[in-house]
């Protein structure tokens, strides 16, 4: 039975002709087997998949116009719509298929690309590293134990700084990024917008990156990697922040506007109290997370352990690397622990 066309969610175009777009260039890859050379041709694998793309849009506004429920079509079709009509198995749905077929090329395409092989994973030689560095790392030389604690307090510290100093801007910046707060006008959105536009940036780029970026800009050491942690920290709490802001329950909202009261005094008493104890939570959460990704920049210069770990493990010095492995692993488990107390006694 053909439907209304302009019911078509846009959307659901969008996103399912990228499905079928990446499926058939999986087949076409998957039948022209194309040498790396080929493969680095990237005008050609570029107009191959627009080409494809256009193919995927076409499929998908024909299956649209007949009533079949693709994969964007289950994903964004209307809340009042969702679970309706559904007799059959998912599996049994064109909208399953096409799920399996997806998910399949990715699996097969993943294990290609990666190398996946059993084979190397348990060779015999591969196991007879594995053993002589593991023998090695569980004998360990605490004999650097104190140079070893000195730069694991450094680290927690890098971890606690970065955390600080980055709650201030996270929270004035999640209620400029929550599109409940600044839909009301065009100033508004352009500004979520920006700000998404720029926290979806800064998120994308790893600790690793900035640390190395930070290495070049002030230096090498514990400054840096501080400076690293905090863009990451800055980022992930303002969208996380952020989206609480959005959750917020409108009743509150609604009483103190119908009072008169400043857009600023419905955010302070109507907003706030809501996110208080979650606000919290997230930031011992990120502390927590940060003291783990401390240890990990250091291995480019961000300062604290990982720079110890990086020297060692160059010269391969397994059982100095057992100590500082067991080190971490001791301090980790400590934060966490602590971590998951204070997040339960904030409940």
């Amino acid at each position: 039975m053909l439907i209304d066309k302009s019911r078509i969610n846009v959307r659901t175009l969008v996103f399912d002709s990228v499905i079928f777009g990446y499926v058939f260039m999986s087949v076409w890859i998957a039948i022209s087997q194309p040498t790396r050379q080929q493969s680095l041709d990237l005008t050609k694998n570029a107009i191959v998949f627009l080409i494809f793309l256009i193919l995927g849009l076409i499929l998908s506004y024909g299956l649209n116009v007949t009533g079949t429920k693709t994969l964007g079509g289950l994903i964004f079709e209307a809340e009042h719509l969702k679970g309706k009509g559904e007799v059959k198995s998912w599996f049994r749905t064109f909208w399953g298929i096409q799920f399996i077929i997806a998910f399949g090329s990715t699996l097969i395409f993943g294990f290609q690309i990666t190398g996946f092989s059993l084979y190397e994973l348990l060779s015999q030689q591969g196991f007879a590293g594995a053993q002589r560095m593991f023998g090695a790392m569980l004998n360990p030389n605490f004999e650097i134990l104190p140079q070893a604690t000195l730069a694991i307090i450094e680290t927690i510290y890098i971890a606690f700084i970065a955390t600080v100093l980055s709650i201030p801007l996270a929270f004035v910046l999640s209620f400029l990024a929550a599109k409940n707060i600044m839909d009301g006008s065009v100033l508004g959105r352009t500004v979520y917008f920006f700000l998404r536009i720029v926290i979806n940036i800064m998120r994308s780029i790893e600790p690793l990156i900035w640390a190395i970026v930070f290495s070049v800009w002030v230096g090498i050491g514990p400054f840096a990697g501080m400076l690293a942690l905090m863009i990451a920290t800055i980022a992930s709490l303002t969208k996380q922040y952020s989206e609480m802001i959005e959750g917020v329950d409108e009743g509150p909202i609604e009483g103190i506007q119908a009072t008169g009261a400043h857009p600023i005094q419905v955010i302070w008493f109507a907003i706030v109290p809501q996110i208080m104890l979650p606000y919290i939570s997230y930031t011992v959460y990120r502390w927590d997370t940060n003291v783990r990704m401390a240890t990990i920049i250091g291995l480019v210069g961000g300062g604290g352990i990982g720079t110890m770990l990086i020297q060692y493990q160059g010269q391969a010095m397994w059982n100095e690397v057992g100590t500082l492995a067991l080190l971490i692993v001791v301090v980790v488990w400590a934060m966490d622990m602590a971590s998951a107390y204070i997040r339960e006694a904030l409940k």
